[in-house]
């Protein structure tokens, strides 16, 4: 592995994962179809909502898909590759993470190809066509500036999300059993970049904003493809802050990760 060089070791431990699952169809399948349809599920709330009133958070329903279907790929994206730091508690349960510290790799880099779930990207696909037929109901105008903001909002996006996943593993060395703790703090900065950052309240919008950047995982971008303006403290001119933001959360999950590491002292105590 190591004459490999990490890149092309990292590659092998991925691809050997995915043949081991792609080697079971059956099952593969039927994994993928739930992604799929936990996807179509959250997409159903959406619905639900713009099928009693003509706007929500003074979007259309097709202005609204535009923000989950974006906010859903970045999230997806980040949950396939780094979805497995959530299993930190049960390394540190099971003994298993010292595995990962005296192997010559960097431990997050290990644990992210560890047990990496290709099922999960049921949910990508899924994003991926609600994205094609917004698009096709909206009908933007194909520009420089949308092309930039519709390849770069998922990217950053899962760029935001996989450092939440980062953040909460890292925080996992402090608590005691705090996986539904951290989870919800992970699925809930999700759902909120899900909806239409107008519809939260004025201290939640500033908290998914400004400390967990969630809004400009997809509303705040959205909003300069389409050419609105934002609510009150949340101008849509903020979308372009969003790779500075991305910055800023991956400062604060490293922070969280080293410090995690360090505070580690073994299974045994």
């Amino acid at each position: 592995m190591a004459e490999l060089g990490l890149p092309a070791a990292y590659a092998r431990v991925v691809g050997s994962r995915v043949r081991a699952q792609l080697s079971y169809r059956s099952s593969f399948a039927v994994n993928v179809a739930n992604a799929f349809a936990l996807g179509l599920l959250e997409f159903s709330e959406i619905y639900v909502l713009l099928a009693n009133a003509p706007t929500l958070g003074g979007l259309t329903f097709a202005q609204a898909a535009l923000v989950f279907a974006l906010a859903t790929l970045g999230f997806s994206l980040a949950d396939l590759v780094f979805g497995q730091v959530d299993q930190v508690p049960a390394y540190i349960r099971e003994g298993t993470l010292e595995a990962f510290l005296v192997r010559p790799m960097p431990v997050l880099a290990q644990m992210i190809t560890a047990d990496f779930q290709l099922r999960r990207a049921g949910r990508t696909v899924f994003a991926l066509l609600v994205l094609a037929v917004v698009l096709v109901r909206l009908d933007l105008p194909v520009t420089g500036r949308t092309i930039y903001l519709l390849v770069a909002t998922p990217l950053v996006g899962m760029a935001i999300y996989a450092a939440l996943f980062v953040v909460a593993g890292g925080v996992q060395f402090f608590l005691i059993n705090g996986q539904e703790f951290t989870n919800s703090f992970v699925y809930g900065s999700a759902y909120a970049g899900q909806v239409p950052g107008s519809v939260l309240l004025l201290p939640v919008r500033v908290l998914f904003t400004f400390v967990v950047p969630a809004t400009v995982t997809a509303y705040l971008p959205a909003l300069l493809i389409m050419e609105l303006p934002g609510p009150a403290w949340l101008p849509a001119a903020l979308g372009w802050w969003a790779p500075l933001l991305a910055v800023w959360i991956w400062a604060l999950a490293w922070f969280a990760w080293r410090s995690g590491l360090r505070r580690y002292t073994g299974a045994g105590g």
